[in-house]
């Protein structure tokens, strides 16, 4: 090689090494949507949960990945039109709450994934074709193993309060998957010999009457399972529990938080910090359609002591040496 061709060479190169470098440390900025029911004040906690989990992967905010929070205030109608607004925004990955959030989703686009956080029944609402092979653009996890779950929620009344003969199911029959809550319920109701009386929620505005009905005739125990309406209005509830002395179980633990009797459930939170594991996953190359949905390993049997106290209950030993939290 000539002197001269070799120092063009050298020139054209040493012009290409910053451009080489600056390629080797620019990186993209990853733009995560997340879809709630609920409103942020009610969701903080868990958002938060998220984002620090997603951070100790290594993806942090500003820097290269960027957050699309969605709060439909406990509207179930505004579902759409914000699932639309993320997709709008072309982001990488859709975290969504529970099946009406998922749902939400799910109509609006088929090829961003789809992380589930707290699906119900995922595989009978059409979410996903099987736990170990999903299919399509929606991946994650479930908050309920089996039918049975809703049924012990049942079997713990009994055990709290055995003299009860009428039981209030608070629930959003309009949700997907939650009909086989309900049947899962009306059956362990049968096996216990106990009557359940169905009390139905599907907005928000609902619950006024709901509470009036509480404290007209008020039922000797009452049973509010998760959705984004009772998750909502989960305060009003316990407080309207409370003034009508009624015993209340949730299966989220937040209803004891605030004050309810017992709780029974999956802590969402950390269904939140597990789907971060999802999100890395699907930024590095997997497909949502290859990667297992996951069932809950454990649920928190959180109880109330001090709420059990006030409504003069005494909770059974072995009840309280299995739970996970008592809150005194």
């Amino acid at each position: 090689m000539r002197r001269r061709e070799f120092f063009t060479l050298l020139g054209g190169a040493a012009v290409a090494w910053p451009l080489v470098l600056h390629a080797q440390f620019v990186r993209k900025t990853y733009r995560i949507g997340t879809l709630t029911v609920s409103s942020f004040e009610r969701a903080s906690h868990f958002i938060t949960a998220f984002e620090e989990s997603m951070a100790d992967l290594g993806y942090v905010s500003g820097s290269n990945v960027a957050y699309e929070h969605r709060f439909a205030n406990g509207q179930l109608e505004r579902l759409t039109d914000l699932a639309k607004d993320l997709a709008a925004l072309n982001v990488d990955i859709i975290v969504a709450g529970n099946n009406a959030s998922i749902l939400a989703a799910k109509q609006v686009t088929s090829t961003i994934p789809i992380v589930m956080t707290y699906s119900i029944d995922p595989i009978g609402t059409g979410f996903i074709a099987s736990f170990p092979r999903p299919g399509g653009n929606i991946t994650g996890m479930t908050g309920e193993v089996t039918a049975e779950t809703w049924g012990k929620r049942l079997e713990l009344v009994m055990q709290v309060v055995p003299a009860v003969t009428r039981v209030a199911v608070v629930w959003n029959p309009d949700v997907p998957g939650m009909g086989s809550a309900w049947e899962a319920i009306e059956n362990a109701a049968r096996t216990l010999t106990v009557t359940v009386q169905s009390i139905e929620v599907r907005r928000l505005d609902d619950f006024d009457l709901v509470l009036s009905a509480l404290a007209l005739q008020p039922p000797g125990a009452l049973l509010v399972l998760a959705d984004p309406l009772t998750y909502a209005r989960r305060r009003e509830i316990v407080v309207a529990a409370a003034r009508n002395r009624i015993p209340d179980f949730y299966s989220f633990r937040e209803g004891t938080d605030d004050g309810g009797l017992i709780s029974y459930g999956v802590n969402i939170p950390a269904l939140y910090r597990r789907a971060s594991r999802f999100v890395d996953r699907i930024l590095k190359g997997a497909k949502p359609s290859d990667l297992p949905v996951e069932q809950p390993a454990r649920f928190e049997l959180v109880v109330n002591l001090k709420t059990a106290q006030t409504l003069g209950l005494t909770v059974p030993p072995q009840l309280l040496a299995t739970a996970d939290e008592v809150i005194e």
